[in-house]
């Protein structure tokens, strides 16, 4: 099988990084390494592919590209090859490892998008199914309002309202789970939507400001949702903060999103070094992160308040997330 046209520009791109970096190309021949890296990550080449890919271009640099020479390049040529297998196996377990980081972050996005049909499911049921039955009530209730006594009648109106109170929390249930907003217009008008619900129920005051304009792929907008949304969760439950300040921005190939309150803060450092029960729902923030390439870094202190720094691709590629405290 011949090589794709990806491997190709692939193949190019390393070399041409390689012989300028060696002849003293500096930062601009590394941006180049990097850029084939991130290639090569889109591509889901592993550890050892790589490994054979640098083999190939550093043989191409050092003996030129047909391989053939003098004695001497001969057995150059020898101990590269004799150095690539030694090295190749010395990554070995890292392969091992990466393919089952790969695996176990595709069997982890495969779960996130069947939880969130589920909901979608829930949402659906929540709102369209429940609604009807409350409007079928609606209708019952009036036709025996008609044959009621006033006194009666008022008792069936203040029934009526109570029902009018269950079908807006339902809405507002519904659109939480599942806003059709998130679907129909993007993330920033469903983090509003989802800021005016929180500050209105929490009487916190919640600020939105966004520069992203365009859309982004579902896997990325619904995580970043949910993240906010349990942010939120968090700050209405722990921080008995005042006030919210939620930022979305495009830098390059990113989303970026930060959280920040004012409230009583906690300290990150003794949470995320395993020192303190790994509560507030950041587990379920990295394992989101972690299934669309994402990273989170948490910022706290007593009496500091909290922010919240993450950054993912746009595309939600499969690279390695991390999370750091302050």
């Amino acid at each position: 099988m011949g090589k794709t046209e990806t491997t190709r520009r692939l193949e190019s791109l390393y070399d041409e990084a390689l012989r300028s970096y060696l002849a003293g190309g500096g930062e601009n021949a590394l941006h180049g390494a990097y850029e084939a890296g991130r290639l090569a990550l889109a591509k889901d080449l592993g550890v050892l592919d790589m490994a054979a890919l640098h083999h190939s271009a550093l043989v191409k640099v050092l003996l030129g590209t047909d391989g053939e020479g003098a004695d001497e390049q001969k057995d150059l040529q020898a101990k590269l090859s004799a150095a690539s297998q030694f090295f190749a196996e010395s990554l070995s377990p890292y392969e091992m490892s990466h393919r089952g980081y790969r695996d176990a972050i595709a069997a982890l996005r495969a779960l996130n998008e069947t939880l969130e049909e589920e909901v979608k499911r829930i949402a659906h049921a929540v709102h369209d199914e429940a609604g009807q039955l409350l409007v079928a009530v609606h209708l019952a209730l009036a036709e025996i309002a008609r044959d009621l006594p006033s006194a009666l009648r008022e008792r069936i109106e203040h029934v009526n309202q109570l029902l009018h109170q269950v079908e807006e929390q339902l809405r507002g249930l519904s659109h939480e789970l599942r806003p059709t907003v998130l679907d129909d217009l993007g993330l920033v008008p469903a983090v509003r939507f989802l800021a005016d619900a929180v500050a209105r129920r929490s009487k916190i005051s919640i600020r939105v400001e966004a520069t992203l304009e365009e859309r982004t792929s579902p896997p990325v907008e619904t995580a970043l949702y949910r993240i906010i949304q349990e942010a939120l969760n968090n700050v209405t439950k722990h921080a008995q903060a005042g006030n919210v300040r939620i930022r979305l921005d495009a830098d390059g190939q990113r989303i970026c999103c930060s959280i920040r309150d004012d409230g009583v803060g906690f300290n990150a450092q003794a949470l995320l070094s395993g020192r303190e029960h790994k509560g507030l729902g950041l587990i379920g923030m990295r394992e989101r992160l972690s299934a669309i390439g994402g990273t989170m870094e948490i910022a706290s202190g007593p009496g500091e308040g909290t922010r919240l720094l993450i950054a993912v691709p746009r595309e939600g590629t499969r690279v390695h997330s991390s999370s750091a405290g302050r």
